[in-house]
């Protein structure tokens, strides 16, 4: 059998241009970082007019959960809530949040790795980061802050934001019920499972590592988790006990949460 050097260049040539029609579609991803900007540009002007900008915290959650467990849940779920939306995108997480005093170090500043900032400066970050997607075209910026400490700043920036805004087409959103159904909303389903409020927790507790075993499991040692014991204020676990959390368990608040935040956010700019 004969093999014609022109076949032969035919066929790499229809490889390499089937490789290159691959890499120059747009990738299918809700993550703004993982966009260029003329792919973002785009996309605003073919209605994903709603951007999320996930906060989340670095700070300890006990010997068995990594610092960076906001980060990585507000991150996942941003995504989730993005996609159920159908017309939203993510921004980078906000990783560095007002966590107590460093001089003398107070909440969670008094365990190693934890990182604080101003409430100020905080909420100059988010004003900034706000105004930066307007200028881009987004007309709903919503605020999604996994961690209970900073709810009233989130609220004081989307208020003075929309206060700024008045009479432009952008407004600036921190919907109660993100944080509202990771929190008290999934303690009743906890609840409800016979689960008692000693071992729920507020932090670090079978709640909080539950919904990190159903999010990002390699971010919960569970050797550590299942053969300690009873672990208190002093390691950084707060109201509850860690040892029965599972995935399984963390799943229902998880979608709790998704479906919850995609009908309030879904409320807030219908119309818009």
């Amino acid at each position: 059998m004969i093999h014609h050097p022109w076949r032969r260049a035919f066929a790499v040539a229809v490889l390499l241009f089937a490789t290159q029609a691959a890499f120059a579609q747009t990738p299918k991803t809700v993550l703004l970082q993982d966009l260029t900007w003329t792919e973002l540009r785009d996309q605003i002007q073919a209605g994903k007019t709603t951007i999320i900008i996930p906060i989340g915290g670095t700070e300890q959650s006990g010997p068995d959960v990594a610092l960076g467990k906001h980060n990585a849940r507000a991150a996942w779920l941003s995504q989730r809530i993005a996609e159920g939306l159908g017309n939203a995108l993510v921004a980078p997480v906000i990783a560095y949040v007002p966590e107590g005093s460093y001089a003398p170090p107070t909440a969670h500043m008094r365990f190693p790795g934890t990182i604080t900032i101003p409430d100020d400066v905080f909420e100059k970050m988010l004003e900034s980061a706000a105004n930066s997607f307007a200028v881009h075209g987004f007309r709903n910026i919503v605020f999604l802050g996994d961690h209970g400490g900073y709810q009233k700043d989130l609220q004081r920036v989307a208020a003075h934001l929309n206060k700024t805004w008045s009479g432009s087409a952008a407004r600036a959103f921190a919907p109660p019920e993100y944080y509202a159904a990771s929190s008290d909303g999934y303690a009743q389903i906890l609840r409800q499972r016979g689960y008692r409020d000693d071992e729920i927790g507020t932090h670090a507790g079978l709640a909080d590592t539950s919904l990190q075993l159903a999010v990002a499991p390699q971010m919960v040692r569970l050797d550590r988790l299942h053969s300690s014991a009873k672990l208190g204020p002093a390691d950084g676990v707060y109201g509850g006990d860690p040892r029965r959390a599972s995935a399984a368990l963390g799943r229902p608040g998880i979608d709790a949460i998704v479906s919850r935040t995609v009908d309030a956010i879904r409320k807030d700019t219908a119309g818009r």
